[in-house]
């Protein structure tokens, strides 16, 4: 299957690096490009995207507001900043991860191939750190927590294991099943909690408590 990317960015310099990175491997296709938030979003209505690509500062409208506007696409966050309130502020807006522009050409394509197949282009450190951020400045669960009562014992656990920022394949081999039965699993969760996608399922968790951040040191990821 080819993973089909729209690339946002008003650098046109930059958007032809990240096409020529993209487009070297056989499996993604760069279907248009964006020079700003407004028109990432017509582009990825009109090309239905499997990924949306998109710088978190650009004229006329931001990566952020584009990323809340954008549908039925999974949006990569590109930006210059490390762990920020803008970062933190795209997951809430349902993005599925984020990546700083000097990532190296395998991040970067190992990133949009974990956005498109569903995971979450966030490594469980940084999953930390954002949490760590965001957890103070907390707005309402997306869901009641009465929601968690739907939820098996068993969805509990991958629930508890995906707000760590784990991929399908860690979650399989920490609690012994294999990866479609994690994707099935985590695919109820979604769906219970009314959440959009799994980066929205750790920030729930860690806005209900389910999960404390853990200190810089602690061992066990």
């Amino acid at each position: 299957m080819t993973i089909r990317v729209v690339v946002a960015d008003d650098q046109a310099l930059v958007r032809s690096g990240l096409r020529t990175i993209l487009e070297a491997q056989g499996d993604i296709q760069v279907v248009g490009e964006a020079g700003d938030g407004d028109e990432a979003v017509r582009l990825c209505d009109s090309l239905k995207p499997n990924v949306a690509l998109l710088d978190i500062r650009m004229p006329r409208m931001d990566g952020l507001d584009a990323a809340r506007r954008i549908k039925f696409t999974r949006t990569l966050m590109l930006t210059t900043f490390s762990v920020d309130e803008y970062v933190v502020e795209a997951l809430r807006n349902g993005a599925s991860g984020f990546l700083l522009k000097d990532a190296t050409p395998e991040d970067l394509v190992n990133a949009v191939r974990s956005v498109a197949a569903g995971d979450a282009a966030l490594s469980p450190s940084v999953a930390r750190k954002v949490l760590e951020l965001a957890r103070p400045r907390a707005s309402a669960p997306p869901s009641s927590p009465r929601a968690l009562e739907e939820l098996s014992a068993r969805e509990r656990e991958v629930l508890l294991e995906l707000a760590k920022g784990l991929s399908n394949q860690e979650i399989a081999g920490r609690l012994y099943l294999s990866e479609p039965t994690v994707k099935t699993h985590v695919s109820h969760i979604l769906a219970k909690l009314g959440l959009r996608d799994r980066v929205q399922a750790v920030v729930f968790a860690y806005d209900l408590g389910l999960v404390e951040p853990r200190h810089p040191g602690v061992q066990g990821e």
